[in-house]
């Protein structure tokens, strides 16, 4: 199979294009776009998938909100039968919104993340041969992802056992005191979003991506909403692109302390000048999340997480526990 984009017109939809023109990048980001992105996996990609004990996952529902999540298993559970194509052969965590977004034809967006070695691999595509314990991805285009800003961890997956705490889920809120901690000492979050129109083309559909920063980097703007910071990235704009065309988003964080996830979905807004930028070095702009729904879980994680060190892009850039000091 030949590298690089191989199908009629542009890699990117119309609100990449339009933040790509706002920042001055457009015609970069393009040529950067015809030679990376491709609609297969490369043979390294497809090995690399296989080797992972887990894959993050972007979908929407029925009311057209995107979702984050996480899906785990044991070394092998995820095979790459052909370069366009993953099998995961796992079941659902509970509480995951997948239980409600996963069907055939649904729009799935995927990071593939080693957290050991910050290397991650990024694919859109759709969903296919769903069951109870497993399903297809079928991929619409793939590319790499540059190591900015991912703090190492060591991954090890863990079988479910009776014998341990009982899982637990419930709907929440952003004054769950859970929430609040998770929120408060996340220096890793993940992000879904999604734009699709008549035409499905294969510039659309459902992105995941990954955000890292030092702990405190997201906090609350009020008592309904968060806020973070977008620091540089690869040109794409795939989250902002989606953002600017589907102003809706979903936020997954790992409860390291908890062996759980916070799942929420919600309005987005780009904010593009503030004050408060001049808090993260590197920081472009801002996305404000007001969450419509969220869902904690605990003792639902099979993966047991050591961190190891804080991303070397980091340096150089404040939090928000600094500017309030």
């Amino acid at each position: 199979m030949t590298n690089g984009w191989t199908h009629e017109g542009s890699p990117f939809h119309e609100g990449e294009h339009r933040i790509q023109e706002r920042v001055g990048v457009r015609d970069r980001a393009e040529m950067q776009g015809q030679r990376v992105i491709r609609d297969h996996l490369p043979d390294q990609h497809r090995e690399f998938y296989e080797s992972l004990p887990f894959l993050l996952l972007g979908s929407v529902d029925a009311q057209g909100r995107p979702w984050a999540s996480l899906v785990a298993g044991p070394q092998g559970f995820i095979k790459s039968p052909e370069a366009k194509r993953l099998h995961l052969n796992a079941p659902l965590l509970p509480g995951d919104p997948l239980k409600r977004t996963l069907h055939d034809g649904a729009d799935i967006g995927v990071i593939g993340l080693e957290p050991a070695t910050r290397r991650r691999n990024r694919f859109n595509g759709r969903a296919g041969a769903v069951n109870d314990t497993s399903f297809d991805i079928h991929v619409d285009q793939s590319f790499g992802n540059c190591p900015k800003f991912i703090q190492t961890r060591d991954v090890s997956y863990v079988a479910p056992s009776t014998d341990g705490p009982a899982p637990h889920t419930r709907d929440a809120t952003l004054s769950d005191m859970d929430v609040q901690r998770v929120l408060a000492t996340a220096d890793t979050f993940f992000i879904a979003t999604a734009y699709s129109d008549e035409t499905r083309s294969a510039s659309m559909g459902a992105d995941m991506s990954h955000r890292g920063g030092k702990p405190g980097f997201i906090r609350m703007a009020d008592k309904t909403s968060l806020i973070f910071p977008d620091f540089v990235g690869n040109n794409h704009f795939n989250t902002l692109g989606n953002i600017e065309m589907n102003p809706r988003a979903g936020l997954l964080f790992i409860d390291f302390e908890k062996n759980g996830l916070v799942y929420m979905t919600g309005k987005a807004e780009t904010i593009w000048d503030s004050a408060e930028l001049a808090t993260f070095e590197g920081a472009k702009r801002l996305t404000q999340i007001t969450p419509e729904e969220i869902i904690v879980t605990q003792n639902t994680l099979p993966l047991r997480f050591r961190f190891g060190d804080y991303s070397p892009f980091l340096a150089k850039t404040g939090s928000w526990a600094t500017r309030m000091n």
